[in-house]
């Protein structure tokens, strides 16, 4: 009898024990549950952890996580609005805020990354569409980081952007949330992971960096060449300015010195007749020889005042 007891007593507590873990459940810190009574939720979703109680055998419990999810999109070749294929490579990080709308509209994780691909896929197509390829790729318009002039002259020739990628993620990131918001999802951030051109873009980009970089090259020869020419003008100007000025002092002094000898000479012949008789004679004899080579005929009078130291010479 008493061995029936204990087997009766071991059997009610078995039960006991299955009835309590069908009637209670634990939620981690880092997790939200929703119970459901055949199929349908019942009250608010359990999103504070600890040991909670449910009815056992009729109501379920389904676990949703707490924390930052990752989604990881497909890299898509995607147009620009200039007609331009690029592909587009994203991830944007998600939570779920409203667990009882997640439940009731997705069910489960594996539909709402189904329905995130749609949703931010179709977002980026969008957006990207609506832009040229420069606002896709330039975050803004600075200077590029190069040196000196050629630095300048780069940036001036970049288009000028007015969007941004770092605009047009953020347009993707709101559009979609007014999405997602109804199936209990937050879309917290949106990237673009990495922007590749198409082969024939790429092609494209090439040539214009390279005409690019051609006309910049041909600037700072016509700028150098326009600098040479400037340089040897003002050298020619200053060249002609140091001989004139040259000129102009070496004919001062010539002309001092002639009007110092003239002073000297007219003293010399003033004085006496033996000064000017020498004087006259050293004049012709300068004549003489200025006149006179090895080469030179000349026919003089008897009374030519030229003959006359020659005549003397008799």
């Amino acid at each position: 009898m008493d061995n029936k007891k204990s087997i009766i007593v071991l059997v009610l507590g078995a039960i006991a024990l299955f009835l309590l873990s069908q009637a209670t459940y634990i939620v981690d810190e880092t997790e939200q549950v929703v119970v459901t009574q055949f199929g349908k939720p019942v009250g608010n979703a359990i999103t504070t952890p600890g040991m909670k109680f449910k009815v056992p055998f009729i109501q379920t419990t389904h676990y949703f996580d707490k924390r930052y999810l990752e989604w990881d999109g497909d890299p898509n070749q995607v147009p620009t609005k200039d007609k331009k294929f690029i592909f587009v490579d994203t991830y944007a990080r998600w939570q779920i805020t409203d667990p009882l709308q997640f439940y009731k509209r997705m069910t489960n994780e594996r539909s709402a990354y189904s329905r995130l691909d749609d949703i931010l896929d179709g977002e980026t197509r969008n957006y990207i569409a609506k832009h040229n390829i420069e606002e896709a790729v330039r975050s803004s318009n600075r200077t590029p980081v190069s040196a000196g002039i050629a630095g300048e002259m780069i940036g001036d020739s970049l288009t000028t952007i007015h969007v941004g990628r770092d605009k047009i993620q953020e347009m993707i990131q709101i559009a979609s949330n007014e999405q997602a918001k109804e199936l209990g999802i937050a879309i917290l951030d949106f990237r673009f992971k990495r922007i590749n051109y198409v082969e024939e873009v790429q092609t494209q980009v090439y040539e214009r960096m390279k005409s690019e970089r051609h006309r910049i090259a041909d600037k700072f020869k016509s700028e150098g060449q326009g600098e040479a020419s400037r340089i040897n003008g003002e050298k020619d100007r200053e060249l002609k300015t140091i001989v004139s000025e040259a000129y102009k002092t070496a004919e001062e002094i010539k002309g001092k010195a002639d009007a110092e000898a003239a002073s000297i000479y007219a003293l010399a012949y003033n004085k006496t007749s033996q000064s000017r008789h020498l004087y006259s004679f050293l004049k012709s004899m300068e004549a003489y020889e200025q006149t006179f080579d090895n080469q030179t005929h000349i026919i003089l009078s008897t009374d030519s005042e030229f003959y006359k130291y020659l005549k003397g010479m008799d």
